[in-house]
């Protein structure tokens, strides 16, 4: 098995790379703050729609009127925050992430198993050893306290 990181491990295609391997997300423009305060409001109506809107719109008496009202809210927010330029670099982040799970060499069933065995083992025998801990500080409090 080469260590050639330009490959899939498990197809060998290849994989997109780039020059530049972290990027550093320019600060917020004026614009971006205005784009976030407007996506935080959403969010917030979003969140009171289904309480206060039927009290004010007689429509959003019908429960799938404040439904999309919220999904409506939610998605008009997020592609606010998309706009800004935070918003761009965690979809870039998401992208490379994407990228990066390509690279990994997932382990086989049998080396699941067997270190999800060895897991469960190392739990019991801590239950145990603490069980046994908590027993003796027991027994010693009834010793001295009486």
């Amino acid at each position: 098995m080469s260590n050639d990181k330009t490959r899939d491990a498990s197809s060998g295609a290849a994989i997109p790379q780039r020059n530049n391997p972290a990027e550093v997300v320019k600060s917020g423009s004026p614009i971006d703050v205005v784009l976030w305060v407007i996506a935080l409001i959403l969010l917030a109506c979003s969140m009171m729609a289904n309480q206060y809107l039927p009290a004010y719109w007689a429509p959003a008496n019908d429960i799938w009127v404040r439904v999309g009202v919220i999904l409506a809210c939610i998605i008009a927010a997020l592609g606010l925050l998309y706009a800004t330029h935070q918003g761009k670099g965690f979809v870039r982040l998401l992208k490379d992430s994407r990228i990066e799970l390509r690279r990994v060499t997932w382990p086989t069933k049998q080396e699941t198993v067997t270190t999800s065995w060895h897991v469960l083992a190392v739990v019991i025998i801590a239950a145990i050893l603490l069980w046994c801990f908590d027993y003796l500080l027991g027994w010693l409090m009834k010793l001295i306290i009486g």
